[in-house]
């Protein structure tokens, strides 16, 4: 510090650089936890009708046919109370092919079904697994944590490559 300069001018810079500091953590911190709760938020939707069967129909599906976003098929029970459906829907994805049979979970007042087990768990949760390796880049260049950043990308792209071995 330069002897004739007050004291207060380096205290005042030192304070606003502390500011724009805690202002650039708290918003990408905010970034972060948004894109990770979008992550859950989308995953969910699917998954909760997956993770948690209990009461829910269960039962097989063979797929007849497809179209450009979903293939049909019959429906064959395997819970107690599960009906037989003639025609039940299930999302068409690069793991459903015509001809095959997966195993599904009906979701509740539809005729729409999910598909379950390990490959449908996996496959339920792929958002999360964008949203890990998406908040990666976030944490890594906007909080400056490498290290929790590595942590978020090597989770993120477990699940995807989990998910796509099962699929």
């Amino acid at each position: 510090m330069i002897p004739a300069m007050p004291a207060t001018a380096t205290t005042s810079r030192q304070a606003s650089v502390a500011a724009l500091r805690f202002g650039r953590l708290a918003a990408m911190g905010t970034v972060a936890a948004l894109i990770l709760i979008a992550g859950v938020w989308a995953s969910w939707g699917t998954a909760q009708h997956v993770m948690l069967t209990k009461g829910r129909e269960r039962g097989t599906i063979e797929v007849t046919r497809c179209g450009d976003e979903t293939c049909t098929g019959p429906y064959t029970p395997l819970s107690t109370g599960s009906t037989a459906r003639r025609s039940v829907v299930i999302e068409h994805t690069a793991a459903v092919r015509k001809g095959q049979t997966y195993t599904v979970v009906v979701k509740p007042g539809s005729d729409e079904v999910v598909r379950s087990g390990p490959a449908g768990v996996l496959y339920a949760w792929v958002p999360m697994g964008g949203a890990l390796l998406l908040a990666s880049v976030v944490v890594a260049g906007g909080l400056r944590r490498t290290r929790v950043a590595w942590v978020l990308a090597g989770a993120g792209i477990a699940l995807l490559t989990a998910a796509f071995v099962t699929m």
